[in-house]
């Protein structure tokens, strides 16, 4: 019994791994939908892994829906590379470095 849980908890996790690392750093970043399909899909892995139930599956991806939703939604894009999160405007280097700029380029 033990072993099947460590399995299935093994491969929950290497599946997330492998979800996370083929997603876009845009999708997940930026727009609520991807943060709500790869928080719903990595809610349901964890949550099924730990419960080994169903139950625990559709619960964990209904929580991880909504959380990565929420947190996807946090910076929106705006026009010529500007970003606004949690009420201040910031601008987005090539680097991918974020710098704080005047309000005034975010609307």
């Amino acid at each position: 019994m033990a072993m099947t849980f460590c399995l299935k908890t093994t491969a929950g996790a290497a599946l997330l791994l492998a979800a996370v690392a083929a997603m876009p750093q845009q999708a997940a970043a930026q727009d609520p939908l991807g943060g709500a399909l790869l928080g719903g899909a990595a809610g349901a892995i964890i949550g099924g892994a730990a419960t080994g139930r169903a139950g625990g599956a559709v619960v964990g991806g209904v929580v991880g829906a909504t959380l990565g939703a929420a947190i996807a939604s946090q910076g929106e894009f705006r026009r010529g590379g500007y970003y606004w999160y949690s009420r201040r405007c910031y601008y987005r280097y090539p680097n991918g470095e974020y710098r704080l700029v005047s309000r005034r380029y975010c609307y």
